[in-house]
């Protein structure tokens, strides 16, 4: 989910809703902010929030009730967390891996670190 500063908006947008559904504040069942609110909430346009929100429902993460708007479909948590831990350790972790051994630092230090 977390996309790099050059990332488009929309992919930024997307890894924001994507977290939001991950965290459980959206459910199966539950409905989505309305693009024009969304757009608001995050300062975007509300065409760039359509796209993001049309890439959810590209992958059948949620669906268009026309009329009433988008919700996360069964599954969806599910799906999206198993797309999100393959896309980390395909495309995040080899670099986080990489910066690790660059610095020197030992992983299980890490791991036992507490965030400040």
């Amino acid at each position: 989910m977390a996309v790099s500063d050059e990332s488009p908006v929309y992919l930024k947008l997307r890894a924001g809703i994507a977290a939001a559904i991950l965290r459980g504040e959206y459910r199966a069942g539950d409905q989505l902010p309305s693009v024009r609110a969304y757009a608001a909430d995050q300062g975007a346009n509300p065409l760039t929030v359509a796209k993001a929100y049309q890439s959810f429902q590209d992958d059948g993460y949620v669906e268009v009730r026309r009329g009433v708007g988008m919700f996360v479909l069964p599954g969806a948590v599910e799906r999206l967390r198993t797309a999100e831990r393959d896309r980390f350790l395909t495309g995040m972790w080899p670099r986080v891996r990489e910066h690790i051994d660059l610095l020197g630092l030992d992983p299980a230090e890490l791991l036992d670190r507490e965030t400040a």
